[in-house]
């Protein structure tokens, strides 16, 4: 039941969130939206940096690389041809559906982890951090300036708009499912023991080169499935929408709601998301009985401040770095009780 529990409390949160979506308005339904792209990428985050204890930045090039090919293969082939002329043939004059987008989202994300995980999870501590940076900027510039694989600096348009909340709920459980079903089974159990003691881990017998690659490659498969849901959110997006604002949004998500746990992760993306829109409203003006009305780039600011004191104050996030547990609801009515 304890297991039941610990992987039921954030697949909940994901249904509530989707349910008062469809209760308010279209413009409010885009951020109960948001919020659910936002856990299934935060969520992806934490299969790798969660388990291995191995901060990356990398996690949003996956993103990327998934979110333009997935927009890429699904607009109308008779659009790409004016308006994408320098594709590839093979991009250019073909279009797939949906579903078969965000499982080419997956798989690209997965290769493309594959390929620079081989190397880059030798490195532990800032110099994995810096090489995982340089991943994503190599990420960007590629996807900027390379007419082949997509439209460069200008946006990409026509891509339909597949996303609602039910796709939207759908896409994050089933990450989440994945990330709890991984961190249980014997790879993630054997990765976590690296992450607190390396070189104990190495002396049982754990190669831990292996174990964070393994977790790099999901990592980038679930990272490159939410780009896929992403990109259908909207129906356009540019690089400049999965580079550096993103990438620290999602860390943020993740160090503010608990990097340990899934419920942490869960939490963080909602939460994140909850306080970034409202303060993106307070920055053009918002009435709460009084009107707030924020210099542009507040939101940045508070979010960063918001994470430092975190760091500072309580280290493992919200959530304290556990799971979603009965246990607590049943100690708060036993204190009720003797009260």
């Amino acid at each position: 039941m304890r297991r039941v529990a610990e992987v039921a409390g954030p697949l909940a949160l994901i249904v509530i969130v989707a349910i008062v979506g469809s209760f308010v308005s279209a413009a409010r339904q885009l951020e109960f939206l948001d919020a659910l792209v936002a856990v299934a990428m935060v969520v992806a985050l934490y299969v790798f940096v969660g388990n291995s204890g191995v901060l990356s930045f990398g996690q949003t090039s996956f993103v990327a690389v998934g979110a333009f090919a997935a927009g890429v293969m699904t607009a109308p082939a008779d659009s790409k041809a004016g308006q994408l002329p320098d594709l590839f043939p093979f991009l250019k004059d073909h279009a797939i559906g949906n579903v078969p987008s965000l499982l080419l989202a997956a798989g690209i994300g997965a290769a493309y982890a594959l390929i620079v995980g081989m190397p880059l999870m030798r490195l532990s501590g800032l110099a994995a951090g810096i090489a995982t940076l340089a991943v994503l900027g190599i990420t960007h510039n590629v996807l900027r300036y390379w007419t082949k694989v997509g439209p460069a600096a200008q946006t990409l348009a026509l891509v339909p708009e597949t996303t609602g909340l039910l796709q939207g709920a759908l896409g994050a459980m089933l990450i989440a499912l994945v990330a709890y079903a991984y961190q249980l089974s014997p790879y993630g159990r054997m990765l976590r023991a690296t992450r607190e003691d390396s070189p104990a881990a190495q002396a049982a017998g754990i190669d831990v080169h292996r174990q964070r690659l393994w977790a790099f490659v999901l990592s980038g498969a679930l990272s490159g499935f939410a780009g896929g849901l992403l990109v259908h959110e909207t129906g356009t997006i540019t690089t400049e929408q999965v580079y550096l604002d993103l990438t620290f949004l999602t860390i943020a998500m993740l160090v503010i709601g608990g990097t340990s746990s899934l419920w942490g992760a869960v939490v963080g993306a909602l939460v994140v998301s909850g306080f970034n829109s409202f303060l993106g409203d307070a920055e053009n003006g918002v009435h709460v009985g009084f009107t707030i009305d924020l210099p542009s780039g507040t939101r940045v600011i508070v979010l960063g401040a918001a994470m430092a004191l975190m760091l500072l104050l309580r280290p493992l996030g919200i959530t304290g770095g556990r799971e979603f547990s009965l246990a607590w609801f049943a100690r708060r009515r036993q204190k009720e009780a003797r009260a």
